[in-house]
């Protein structure tokens, strides 16, 4: 890896949460292996990520796969003990829960999932090296209100709030529901990874508590995301459970909210390069917790 270090701190390539917002070309590649990296990809596929900056892929874990994870998001979902934790997130209005973080290490289900091949192996080709969970995640969209995800890239709080210096961490969308183009599926903007978009304003001490549930501090304006919309268009996910989107630390990308009666629930894992961990914040007072940006560089194995 190209490093940007000195003597003292890394060199900052992608500003963000200052006075203005900032457009910054991508300086970082997108597929990192080689032409002759192995593993699941074809080297078609991984032309189209990076094009794009996604990939989906229609069934990424099989029927058995999707029962046993379903069911293990259920019990999570049940159980007082998760509820109770700090790395659960709750819907302000129903107090259903939203997500639940660090599943991988609350679960040894989910713990499976994050060491399968067909998974960390698709991670380790994009970024050409051994990779470690900088977050895991279940998401959970039950019908009739539950709230969206407003439009960011995920990079910029990676890099704002959690110290991730490149542009080197790809993430994969697991459904575990059926994805309908009505209950509040995935929209990326195709192209929007190979554009840095730093915001506007300073982030707060404990921002992670608020934007949790419904993000603030890093959110694009309405002009910025008018611009990027007309300059990429916006592409829809739907699929059956088992299917997937990997997609670039760096796209655009949002949900709406879920007001059908069908619940859309998900399986979300961040793998980041062993050679990009975090290092201090970029741009917030201090580290997010450990739960929501890793700070265990420990490869998967």
């Amino acid at each position: 890896m190209t490093t940007a270090t000195t003597t003292g701190p890394i060199t900052d390539l992608y500003p963000t949460r200052g006075t203005a917002e900032v457009l910054t070309p991508r300086q970082d590649p997108v597929v990192w292996g080689g032409p002759d990296t192995s593993g699941p990809l074809q080297p078609s596929e991984l032309g189209d990520f990076d094009r794009d900056g996604f990939l989906p892929v229609d069934a990424l874990i099989g029927p058995e796969d999707v029962a046993r994870y379903h069911a293990e998001l259920e019990r999570l979902c049940a159980d007082p003990a998760v509820r109770a934790d700090e790395r659960s997130i709750v819907e302000a209005k129903s107090q259903d829960i939203r997500s639940v973080f660090e599943v991988h290490k609350i679960s040894p289900v989910f713990a499976e999932l994050v060491r399968d091949p067909r998974v960390v192996g698709r991670a380790r080709q994009i970024l050409g090296s051994d990779v470690y969970v900088h977050q895991s995640r279940i998401n959970v969209k039950p019908g009739f209100g539950a709230s969206g995800f407003y439009w960011h890239s995920d990079f910029e709080t990676w890099h704002a709030e959690d110290g991730l210096p490149r542009m080197r961490a790809v993430s994969v969308s697991i459904a575990l529901t059926e994805n309908h183009d009505t209950n509040g599926g995935l929209m990326i903007m195709p192209g929007s990874h190979r554009t840095f978009l730093g915001c506007a304003g300073a982030t707060p001490e404990d921002n992670y508590k608020k934007s949790l549930q419904m993000q603030d501090a890093g959110t694009p304006s309405n002009a910025a995301l008018t611009e990027l919309a007309g300059r990429h268009g916006i592409r829809l996910f739907t699929g059956q459970p088992g299917s997937a989107v990997w997609f670039d630390c760096n796209c655009m990308h949002g949900s709406g909210d879920n007001i059908t009666p069908y619940p859309r629930s998900n399986v979300f894992i961040v793998f980041n390069s062993v050679e990009n961990a975090a290092v201090e914040p970029f741009a917030a007072p201090v580290r997010r917790p450990e739960f929501i940006g890793a700070r265990d560089f420990t490869p998967v194995r």
